[in-house]
């Protein structure tokens, strides 16, 4: 067995036998509106980039180094072979601390000298606590902060949380739990007051507690959190100003609260608001947000980045050298290998870990209608995401993929394909070292009674847990995983589709991005034009785009199971390199008819392009809060145009939807904020 393995085993040995005793003297159980906020929140396409893949040799070199001889020497002379040491461990407190004789892989001493890389490979695969603690209520009505504890833990259709419910995720093969946390709860922030309710801390620590109790290693994070994160865009610089005190405040309880706690305790600094969400504006307490730049969000989340390590850092106790978890540009992967972001510093060494979710294609992981994965297109382009974000930041950082998974169907069912996402994923998590954390709200990992929403995806994920694999070396661990890589998209097909359809590749192909509202229907979300990412059912107007001229683009959702779209979450017209090929053109819709009738738009629509190269007109788009710089119209002025131009409250039961719009080059000599051109 090599040392990678034989630290992994080990350390696992003696916390089961330290925390079933631990359970057993110290750790109680609790008696026993949302779809999930961070899922739906991440729209952001993840477009792959033209990065180039890392060769499988250097990256399996640099994986399999992940354990340095010289902190292997020191996990493995800590835990040592007397069972009398074992045991009188068993008994200590989840703090960590030990008696002076008393040796053992929890010890802080110990722990420390784990890199970031390192304790990746202990921390194996793991699962979210989801819709729970963070659960909220943005509106905060009444006496909002003085709830019971339990009313905001259920408060998103979640069952309190017991000692079982962890213990069911450590039975199914998973090591790790992250537990996202609604902070601002248990805080009057809206008056000023930072301070968290003592029985709020409380709660989540029975749960971390619970955790502990169950042998997994534990994240904390502040979550979505009613949108607070929104003020660091506020147009008062005063209320930005006040954001990072709050944040500073918020940090400095928590970190005093845990800081006895030992290293398999993390802190994570924030979710996927640390990047374009800090323009968020929420009607009730933030009502003129959206102003920084694009910029500007970078430089802000490095600076929030930078403020939670200095914070926890300076707190005491394990806090000097804890184990923290940076969260990337809105935990997106493209948007964080841009050059404008950036890791912290850390007067600890190699404590880091860096955070991204991964949905992609969004239109499969997070919709809950019955579309498919994996064409070679598919596999591609999770490879070269993946790899991408080893050769950037790998190398130097534990990287936790915070967020995964592919979504059920709204029957409860795996998608087509669901294994096929799920083994090339792992095998890329295997491959580069990454910790995968899936997304659970009691869709995939029943609450109610421990059972899983697919028996497949269950017995994959207990056959890749630890405990089943401790005798691979991770050589052998990296050689699978290029196996599964390989075989997989060799088999894969270029396309599902069994009529012909256009390609895209090299071509201007006009189509209708659409989710529905209530995340059932969906056809190719995302700059990159692919049909086969679809609901089954749905017929499909696609246009080839072959100049100037007027053309129709439509969707007919009668052949899906549901028959009709429940009104948009998101929509737009995409031109896949209508950049390239037709710079500076313009849509300019004519005609919408739904079912149809004529539906009257409520606003001007505008052309801009995310990755410039797909051109898009927003239909739909809540996430963006305000025109872009780069929008452009056919008439010049931008007065009247809205991100969104369809209203989700009218647009009622959709069969049918038919656009016609015009496609023109772009007016020379008239800027599109030029107070003088015609609107």
């Amino acid at each position: 067995m090599k040392r990678a393995k034989f630290i992994k085993v080990m350390i696992s040995t003696v916390l089961a036998t330290g925390l079933m005793l631990s359970c057993v003297t110290g750790c109680g159980a609790s008696e026993g509106n949302s779809a999930g906020e961070d899922i739906t929140e991440n729209v952001s396409d993840n477009a792959a980039e033209n990065a180039s893949e890392s060769s499988t040799n250097n990256a399996g070199e640099d994986v399999a180094e992940n354990l340095s001889e010289a902190a292997a020497d020191n996990v493995t002379e800590a835990i040592g072979d007397n069972t009398a040491e074992k045991t009188k461990e068993a008994a200590e407190e989840n703090t960590g601390e030990k008696s002076a004789d008393s040796k053992g892989a929890t010890d802080s001493s110990d722990m420390a000298a784990l890199s970031s890389k390192e304790y990746a490979v202990i921390m194996g695969n793991g699962i979210n606590l989801g819709n729970t603690m963070e659960a909220c209520d943005s509106t905060r009505p009444g006496d909002y902060i003085n709830n019971d504890i339990a009313y905001f833990e259920t408060l998103w259709g979640q069952p309190v949380t017991t000692q079982k419910h962890l213990e069911d995720m450590k039975a199914s093969g998973l090591d790790t739990v992250r537990i996202p946390v609604a902070w601002h709860n248990a805080m009057d922030f809206t008056n000023g007051d930072y301070t968290i309710r003592p029985e709020y801390l409380e709660r989540v620590k029975e749960i971390v507690d619970y955790a502990y109790a169950a042998d997994l290693y534990v994240v904390i994070n502040d979550h979505w959190d009613s949108g607070w994160w929104g003020l660091f865009g506020a147009t008062d610089v005063t209320r930005r100003e006040a954001a990072m005190t709050q944040y500073v405040s918020m940090w400095e309880q928590i970190s005093d609260y845990f800081k006895d706690y030992d290293y398999r305790l993390v802190f994570e600094g924030g979710n996927e608001e640390i990047g374009d969400r800090l323009n968020d504006i929420d009607a009730t307490f933030n009502p003129d947000g959206a102003a920084l730049s694009k910029d500007e969000c970078y430089s802000k989340a490095n600076e929030i980045n930078q403020t939670f390590v200095d914070t926890v850092r300076k707190s005491g106790g394990n806090n000097a050298d804890r184990f923290l978890l940076i969260p990337g540009y809105g935990t997106d992967i493209t948007q964080t290998l841009d050059a404008r972001w950036h890791m912290p510093d850390d007067t600890a060494t190699d404590k880091l870990f860096l955070s991204v979710h991964y949905y992609t294609p969004w239109s499969y992981c997070g919709s809950t209608g019955a579309s498919t994965w994996g064409t070679k297109k598919n596999y591609e382009e999770m490879n070269t995401l993946l790899s991408g974000l080893y050769d950037k930041y790998g190398k130097d950082y534990g990287i936790i993929i915070g967020e995964c998974g592919v979504l059920p169907t709204s029957s409860g069912e795996a998608k087509p394909n669901t294994l096929l996402w799920y083994k090339n994923f792992f095998a890329n998590c295997d491959k580069y070292g990454y910790v995968p954390l899936l997304w659970n709200t009691g869709d995939i990992l029943k609450k109610a009674d421990g059972s899983w929403y697919s028996d497949e995806i269950k017995t994959f994920l207990e056959e890749k847990s630890y405990e089943n694999e401790a005798a691979k070396s991770a050589d052998e661990i990296i050689a699978e995983a290029d196996k599964v890589m390989a075989d997989g998209i060799a088999a894969a097909p270029e396309t599902f589709q069994t009529e012909d359809k256009l390609a895209g590749d090299g071509k201007a192909v006009a189509w209708i991005m659409w989710d529905s509202q209530d995340w059932n229907i969906v056809y190719s979300v995302g700059d990159t034009y692919d049909p086969d990412s679809s609901t089954a059912g749905i017929e499909a107007t696609d246009v080839e785009i072959n100049g100037e001229g007027t053309y129709t683009v439509g969707l007919d959702f009668t052949g899906t199971d549901a028959g009709a779209s429940v009104s948009t979450a998101f929509s737009a017209i995409g031109i896949a390199n209508g950049e390239e090929l037709f710079p500076g053109y313009i849509i300019t819709i004519k005609q919408v008819l739904i079912n149809g009738e004529e539906y009257k738009l409520h606003g001007r629509n505008y052309t801009s392009s995310d990755d410039g190269l797909c051109t898009r007109t927003n239909l739909y788009n809540e996430w963006v809060s305000k025109v872009p710089d780069d929008a452009r119209t056919a008439a010049g002025g931008l007065n009247g145009c809205k991100p969104s131009i369809f209203d989700q409250s009218d647009l009622g039961s959709i069969e049918t939807l038919e656009i016609t719009f015009d496609y023109t080059p772009g007016e020379e000599g008239i800027s599109p904020n030029d107070a003088n051109s015609k609107n």
